[in-house]
């Protein structure tokens, strides 16, 4: 009997032997199977937190519903009756210590029309007419592996990009929009501007795509995330699955591989999916001549503090669900979510909830990271008070740090990925890598990278059986 491990409990892990025990059920292939977590708790960095009142998220908060992967687990787990849906409302921009609206018909602080561009109180009436250069430039340069801060300062003018659209985009995919590539973050910007001749009129063309999900744009559950991973792993009923359990290494043994754990047993397997970490791969498996492609992957951190208030979420501005921090700003923050008006599951009596996030390519980072949590509460509770004048102490806290636990991706991440699953098919064949350190950072992503594992697997199973 061949036998499949996955290290690695985080959503990646768990959909690989999701859609690896469907698979072994429906072709017979008589694949033994085993997952091995080293915390406690199934997960990740998908973790629920609640209390009397709040439901706080210690990572993630909710999935992109219109990723392909989604719906159809969500139904296969019979959990499509306790997905709740975000709510709307307008998104603000903290510059010059004032909240600015960022005007609706927007992508990503992208105008998606004259109108849209000319209502914006980010951008002087001079960058105004400097972004209106894209209804009448060219592209002869650009392609999907260019950078998307060169792309689109050349067509949209540097001052929209750098008040308006950097700090939206640098929230969203944690890096300088100058060493992120059009491929890992919005491809299709470069297929607007070859084909519209604008990237302006290539949203007003999709307008009704993009206004069509920007209701139930995203989705949670009425307990929180938490629902998502239990209703996995409550489904791996053919798996052996090992918690609170470490890895120490994974060795070739022959044409097997011998995965030793940290309490002294070792596990022969035929595949092993490393659902884990870049940073973390790259120690268990030990191998010299993989440290030059590994040792490429980049990290950033983030620190995210919840904070509960017993007041109503009426005090907010009205039709707001939070703000991003401009980099002129006297905040420390990054971002604030008002977690209570997105997600209405999350406050039982509809009180107040909002989340900071901490980033490290925030200046003040440096300073932050060796904070005690008592001392980030005081950081957080002062960046609240200027920006929405709450001056009341927060009836519940969390705070949870990620340190080198986001996944970076940079101009040379796609080239890193590519000779390193060479270099691993030539010195470890059947050993997989799996994540958001490769392979895309949301939760559809995640989940389809480990469908298509599964896949493989399965079709690797399929040619040896027919040799």
């Amino acid at each position: 009997m061949k036998k499949a491990v996955v290290i690695g409990g985080g959503i990646t892990g768990l959909s690989a032997m999701y859609y690896l025990q469907k698979l072994n059920r429906q072709e017979n292939l008589n694949l033994e199977l085993a997952l091995i977590e080293r915390e406690p708790q199934l997960g990740g960095k998908i973790k629920t937190v609640a209390d009397d009142e709040f439901i706080m998220e210690v990572g993630a908060d909710s999935i992109v519903a219109r990723h392909a992967s989604v719906m159809p687990l969500i139904e296969e787990l019979g959990l499509k009756e306790r997905v709740v849906y975000n709510g709307t409302g307008i998104s603000y921009l903290y510059a010059n210590n004032v909240l600015h609206a960022i005007p609706r018909d927007t992508v990503f602080g992208i105008p998606m029309s004259k109108e849209a561009l000319f209502s914006s109180t980010l951008v002087s009436e001079e960058g105004k007419q400097e972004a209106l250069k894209d209804l009448e430039s060219t592209n002869d340069s650009f392609t999907r592996d260019s950078s998307i801060g060169e792309f689109l300062e050349a067509f949209l003018g540097k001052e929209l990009v750098e008040n308006q659209i950097a700090p939206v985009l640098s929230g969203v995919y944690s890096g300088n929009l100058h060493e992120l590539t059009l491929a890992s973050t919005l491809p299709y910007l470069v297929d607007y501007k070859n084909k519209y001749g604008s990237i302006i009129k290539g949203f007003e063309a999709n307008k009704e795509f993009f206004q069509g999900t920007a209701n139930k744009k995203f989705i949670s559950f009425d307990e929180g995330m938490q629902v998502l991973i239990d209703g996995l792993e409550n489904k791996l009923e053919d798996v052996r699955i090992l918690k609170g359990t470490g890895t120490k290494s994974v060795k070739k043994d022959g044409e097997r591989y011998l995965v030793e754990l940290e309490d002294g047993e070792a596990i022969e397997a035929d595949y092993v999916i490393l659902a884990t970490p870049h940073q973390v791969a790259q120690k268990l498996l030990g191998i010299k001549e993989l440290d030059n492609e590994f040792d490429q992957f980049l990290n950033s951190s983030l620190i995210s503090v919840y904070m509960g208030f017993d007041i109503p979420d009426e005090q907010l501005p009205e039709d707001g669900t939070g703000f991003i921090v401009s980099q002129e700003s006297d905040l420390h923050c990054n971002a604030c979510t008002w977690t209570s008006r997105k997600w209405s599951h999350t406050s039982k009596s509809h009180k107040l909830l909002v989340r900071l996030f901490y980033k490290s390519s925030h200046p003040s980072y440096g300073m932050l990271k060796d904070l005690s949590e008592d001392e980030l509460v005081k950081v957080a509770r002062e960046d609240v008070r200027k920006s929405l004048g709450i001056e009341e102490a927060p009836m519940a806290v969390e705070v949870t740090g990620w340190k080198d636990l986001m996944p970076n991706y940079h101009m040379g991440h796609k080239t890193a990925i590519s000779a390193l699953e060479l270099k691993m098919e030539s010195l470890v064949p059947n050993v997989k890598l799996a994540g958001s350190s490769y392979f895309g950072v949301g939760i559809g992503a995640c989940i389809q990278n480990g469908a298509d594992l599964a896949k493989i697997i399965a079709n690797q199973l399929g040619d040896v059986e027919n040799e």
